[in-house]
This record gives C-alpha cells, sequence and structure tokens, in this order.
C-alpha cells in the first residue's frame, strides 16, 4: 500500500519506520526544513527520549485515558524504543527519576538517529511540504491535498501534534483535519505549563530554585489534585518547573482561581521546626529577626516568608513572641500562592485535549470512522506528567498505527 505520514515529529517518524518495514511505500510529508524540531527542544535541549519505569510506572503517570494506551505500549514500550536508538548508534543514559536521555547531552543526536533509521527504511521524506487536506472516497483514505493537488494514498497516518509550541510546526492542522472527517475533537489546553501568581513577590525571588519542597495544589472548589516532593523554581511571573508543570496538568483548564501551598521544609514537624526556630533566636537574640534566622532559607525568600507570616525583619530576635513563631511555622509549612492563570500553549510542554479515543480503534490506532486513516502522538486525547512519558506516548502509538496498516487495500 501507499502510505503518508503527515508529520514528521516523534510519533511520525516512528509510524513511517514501522509502515516501510512492514513492506509499504511510505512517504513522510513535514512542513518544516526538518524533522523532529519540536523533539529538538524536549529535555532543555537535551531530549528526554523515555522513562526506563516499568509498565505500571508507565501508566501511573499518565493522567488522560490510560487504557486507551495499553495495547500501544504493550507492542513498543520504553525498552523498544532505547533498543531502537542504541541501535542506530546513539548510546543511552538513565539519570533520576528514571528517565533517560542520550549519553552525550544532545538532542541532535537523536534527531539524527532516527532519521538515519527512518532513510535506511526506504522511506521518501518531503520536506517544506504543507498538507492541506486528506481525501476520501466511500468512508476510506483515498488521497492527500498538498496544496490544489490531489496524491492517492491508500493509507494515511496523521501525526501533526497538538497546539504547544507552535513555533515548531504544531499549528493545529491536523485537528482540523479530523475534524472535517467528522471526528469529536475534546477541548484543547495547554498543560504542563508554568503558572502565573496573584502574588507579584514571585518576581523578587526570579531565578530561584526550591528543592526537597513539597507543592500542594487545589482546585478553585478547594479539592486537593496535587500534592508531591520535588523542585519548583519562581519566575517573574509566578512559578514552574517539575513540581508546578505536573500541578498544571491535574488544574489544565480551569487553573484560574486554584490555590498552591509550598511546604518549605517538608522534613520538619510543625513541633521540630518550632524548636529549630527557638534554637535560632536563642542562639542570636541580639540580631534582628532577619539575621537571627539567616540559616534557615535563602536570604531573598526568608524575607518574604518573614513578611508573608506578619513578621519585620528587622524587628529584635528576642522579641519575638509564641504567636509570631506559630505565623511564621504556618507560613514555612504553608506558603501560600493563588493562581491567576496558566500560561500559554507558546511555553506548554504538551497540549491537553484533542482526537477522541472513543473514535479510535486501541489495538491498531485506527479512526473508527475512517478506514485507513490513523492517529498518534500528541494530536490524541491522552497526555502524562513531564518525565518522558509524554515521548513514549508518541513512540508507542505512533509505532502501533505504521505497523497496524492492512498489506492490502
Amino acid at each position: 500500500m501507499r502510505v503518508a505520514i503527515i508529520g514528521g515529529g516523534a510519533a511520525g517518524q516512528l509510524a513511517a519506520i514501522k509502515a516501510a518495514e512492514n513492506g509499504h511505500r511510505v512517504t513522510l510529508l513535514e512542513q518544516n526544513e526538518k524533522l523532529g524540531k519540536k523533539l529538538f527542544i524536549t529535555g532543555k535541549g537535551r531530549c528526554n527520549v523515555t522513562n526506563a519505569a516499568d509498565r505500571e510506572g508507565f501508566f501511573r503517570h499518565v493522567i488522560r485515558n490510560p487504557r486507551f494506551l495499553y495495547s500501544a505500549y504493550a507492542h513498543f514500550d520504553s525498552a523498544a524504543i532505547m533498543a531502537l536508538i542504541e541501535a542506530a548508534g546513539v548510546p543511552l543514559k538513565i539519570e533520576r527519576g528514571q528517565r533517560v536521555f542520550p549519553a552525550s547531552d544532545h538532542s541532535s543526536d537523536i534527531l539524527k538517529a532516527l532519521e538515519r533509521t527512518v532513510r535506511a527504511a526506504g522511506v521518501e521524506v518531503r520536506l517544506n511540504t504543507r498538507v492541506s487536506g486528506i481525501v476520501t472516497t466511500n468512508g476510506a483514505v483515498s488521497g492527500v491535498r498538498i496544496g490544489q493537488t490531489v496524491e492517492p494514498f491508500d493509507a494515511v497516518v496523521l501525526a501533526t501534534g497538538g497546539l504547544s509550541y507552535p513555533s515548531t510546526g504544531s499549528t493545529g492542522d491536523g485537528l482540523r483535519f479530523a475534524q472535517t472527517l467528522g471526528h469529536t475533537i475534546e477541548p484543547v489546553c495547554a498543560s504542563l505549563v508554568p503558572l502565573e501568581t496573584e502574588e507579584t513577590w514571585c518576581a523578587e525571588l526570579s531565578g530561584l530554585t526550591l528543592k526537597n519542597v513539597t507543592l500542594t495544589a487545589y482546585s478553585q472548589k478547594g479539592r486537593e489534585v496535587y500534592s508531591e516532593l520535588g523542585e519548583m523554581l519562581f519566575t517573574h511571573f509566578g512559578v514552574s518547573g517539575p513540581l508546578v508543570l505536573s500541578a498544571s496538568a491535574l488544574l489544565a483548564g480551569a487553573a484560574e482561581g486554584a490555590l498552591l501551598s509550598i511546604d518549605l521544609k517538608p522534613g520538619l514537624s510543625e513541633e521540630q521546626l518550632d524548636a529549630r526556630l527557638l534554637r535560632d533566636l536563642a542562639a542570636n537574640n541580639r540580631k534582628a529577626m532577619g539575621g537571627a534566622l539567616y540559616g534557615l532559607l535563602p536570604q531573598k525568600l526568608l524575607g518574604v516568608v518573614l513578611r508573608e507570616a506578619g513578621i519585620d525583619a528587622a524587628a529584635p530576635a528576642s522579641g519575638c513572641t509564641k504567636a509570631q513563631r506559630k505565623a511564621l511555622v504556618d507560613t514555612l509549612k504553608g506558603l501560600k500562592l493563588h493562581v491567576k492563570a496558566a500560561r500559554g500553549f507558546s511555553e506548554a510542554i504538551v497540549t491537553r485535549g484533542g482526537v477522541s479515543t472513543r473514535e479510535v480503534n486501541p489495538s491498531t490506532m485506527e479512526s473508527k470512522k475512517v478506514k485507513n486513516l490513523f492517529f498518534a502522538g500528541e494530536m490524541l486525547d491522552t497526555d502524562a506528567f513531564t518525565g518522558g512519558f509524554n515521548l513514549q506516548i508518541a513512540w508507542s502509538t505512533g509505532a502501533l498505527a505504521g505497523s497496524s496498516i492492512p498489506t492490502e487495500v
């Protein structure tokens, strides 16, 4: 069969490789000047290829429609993509949290390995090619429209991504094609994004990273939706970092009005923390509050915490009351931030929403509405936390889609 893969990202390239390995004549159509443009910037330019967690660990990190991915992950799991990349000549390493990166720390090595594999499989790659639509005849794929020309194809894999990082080509074309062909598009919004806060003091701490803190997020209605120990950072507009990005995924579409609470000393109980304060204040009772507690937190953060607790940093430590200590302990164990908004698609790692999984066969990734139309990657309504899990969804769904294309029309 003649197969068109629309989109040259992670999912599209895997679909192309697998379809070509099955003997199909495969054409990979990419609107950018090179393949894998979004891959290049993942993992802060290092490319967090996948996560080496076991099956249970993987599905524990999938947020939406994990059951839909059972067959895809069984078909092509994290070990499979690691083996493929290493066979293409790129050694990998496993870091904290089971995150997998190229040993070189260069995402370009992953891009080159994938492209070598794609071309070695005999795939025709067309760059700078913008698809304008998919043509069907009698409910089945019959071609792809490029400009005003329709080229005949027997099957199509749509792998154009969502709307995150539009500068990489994720402009929602595939979602429009799918909708035109009768598919339901679940509402899309930015996910795994930094959060803007009502509190302006975050700007005072811009660039400060907090490690080993616990972030708890509450919905607009006050329900706890997330709580985890890890790392976060302050920005000029609010907060970001791994904990915040993960929390945003559970607040997606309804971040405004949410409450964040930071436990700055999760290793200490309130009683232990109060005892620590008493010791520090007694040892430095001739100093001001800001100086007496200098070892408690980074200096800038200490100033903010004292202010939020209603304590004057210049007040003498000897005059600190029990009520003030209680206010300080409460602030240290629950520094509050009110979410004004989530940042937009230009900063989102993934898109939440997309083609309804109810209209896609989970065993093949084929549309239930259009014969020989397959979906893969971020345009499907499934997403996960950070750590390589979203890329694994792309690899798995792409591989399954490419492998599922029938050998006869």
